[in-house]
């Protein structure tokens, strides 16, 4: 027998070990371990998000490759961002033997909820390369200000 000296891994984020976990199962189970959503569809998959934040807005860019613009769906209602939409298994990988399969496929939501009021009148959504970006302006009474204190 021989004995292997074995190094913990170490995550920066002490739950992504869960993730490769749920991973790992998803592939054994399929869709019965999959989230299901308020509207009753089923959700198998979450697209890679960023989200920054400066003094006048959000931005919010979704990795979506292989979607048009007119697979996805995004609302905004009482400041809470919804990105959605469903990725079809286009190759006929049923019917083939499959050896391998890292590709999501079947419907995704996403939803983000902003601690500052968005001024809706002037958000702006790209779909470009196969990457999403919305862009959520900060309301005035959101946005910090500077009062001058004079002193006497």
């Amino acid at each position: 027998m021989t004995l292997v000296n074995c190094q913990p891994t170490r995550h920066a984020n002490p739950f992504a070990g869960l993730s490769i976990l749920q991973r790992h199962l998803s592939r054994e189970f399929g869709d019965a371990l999959a989230e299901n959503s308020e509207e009753g569809r089923t959700v198998t998959w979450s697209p890679r998000v960023n989200l920054t934040e400066s003094d006048d807005k959000y931005e919010v860019t979704a990795e979506l490759a292989g979607l048009t613009r007119e697979d996805v769906k995004v609302e905004l209602q009482e400041n809470i961002l919804t990105i959605s939409g469903e990725k079809q298994n286009s190759t006929g990988q049923k019917e083939q033997n499959l050896f391998l399969s890292e590709r999501h496929f079947g419907q995704f939501r996403r939803r983000f909820q902003f601690p500052t009021q968005i001024d809706g009148t002037k958000i702006d959504a790209t779909f470009k390369n196969g990457v999403l970006t919305v862009t959520l302006p900060k309301a005035e009474v959101a946005k910090p200000t500077q009062i001058e204190v004079k002193i006497n």
